[in-house]
């Protein structure tokens, strides 16, 4: 397994300093804004080619979901992913990481009544699943989905969730995207949700409970680790976290750190 990261704001902003960055770091991949990727494509490819640093998901950077309730904002969000799953071929890249939607409603505050019925969110999600699945077969990419916590989606909230809409679409290039922090919240064990879906994982989201930098709260990394390790996963552990300390730099360093230790790497302890 290897440890990636999303962008922060303390990164450098310029693309080649940023995967420089990244590289003295410590890192060994990068999941990238889709739309940054779309929009500098030539010169992400440059800096992968000087660094080594592969981009190896997307995550944003469409304004779609392939839940949404809004018909045409659906379809511009598909446009968009399909245009991110053609820049990630060009770069390497394995997939993009999809919710249902993030923010959109949530049954655990009011109005608590969805405009849409559960038939229709059904449908809805699983005609964009089906047309993402060809997009992705065609581009040789994956599409990565994400079940989040109740608060922020109402549609897919576990690790069944998602699997539950890849069996039933016979989807070849959808694989299920399993977050710590959402499943710290959703999952009665994370080990065990981890291990049922082992087929099924392909890419994994980094945060502790509280959504902060590993290390800094209370989730055990070490046995979920072991586990993947057990079920044989091979893929990318990605951090998708906010940083708080007064070095947010130096705390995500940490953070970083007490990963690699939780992994088993040797010198993490001295970073």
């Amino acid at each position: 397994m290897k440890i990636g990261t999303q962008d922060q704001e303390f990164f450098p902003r310029d693309i080649k300093e940023k995967f420089h960055f990244l590289k003295e770091a410590g890192f060994e991949g990068f999941e990238i804004d889709g739309r940054l990727l779309v929009d500098h494509l030539d010169e992400i490819k440059e800096a992968i080619a000087e660094t080594g640093i592969p981009v190896t998901t997307a995550c944003g950077g469409y304004t779609g979901w392939i839940g949404d309730f809004i018909e045409e904002r659906r379809l511009n969000g598909l446009g968009e992913i399909k245009k991110i799953l053609e820049a990630l071929q060009e770069v390497g890249g394995k997939g993009i990481v999809v919710p249902a939607a993030w923010g959109m409603f949530t049954y655990r505050l009011p109005p608590m009544v969805s405009p849409r019925s559960r038939e229709g969110d059904k449908q809805s999600i699983s005609n964009s699943l089906l047309y993402l699945d060809t997009i992705a077969k065609e581009t040789g990419t994956t599409i990565f989905l994400e079940p989040l916590n109740r608060y922020q989606d109402h549609m897919i909230n576990t690790l069944a969730d998602a699997r539950g809409y890849i069996e039933e679409n016979d989807l070849t290039h959808v694989k299920i995207i399993a977050d710590f922090y959402h499943m710290n919240i959703e999952e009665d064990g994370i080990s065990e949700a981890l291990h049922k879906n082992r087929d099924l994982i392909g890419h994994i989201h980094l945060a502790d409970n509280h959504r902060f930098q590993p290390g800094s709260g209370s989730l055990d990394f070490k046995t979920p680790f072991n586990q993947l390790k057990e079920d044989g996963y091979d893929g990318f552990l990605t951090l998708e976290c906010r940083v708080r300390g007064n070095d947010p730099k130096e705390e995500y360093l940490k953070a970083l750190r007490h990963l690699q230790q939780s992994l088993g790497f040797r010198g993490a302890e001295q970073g």
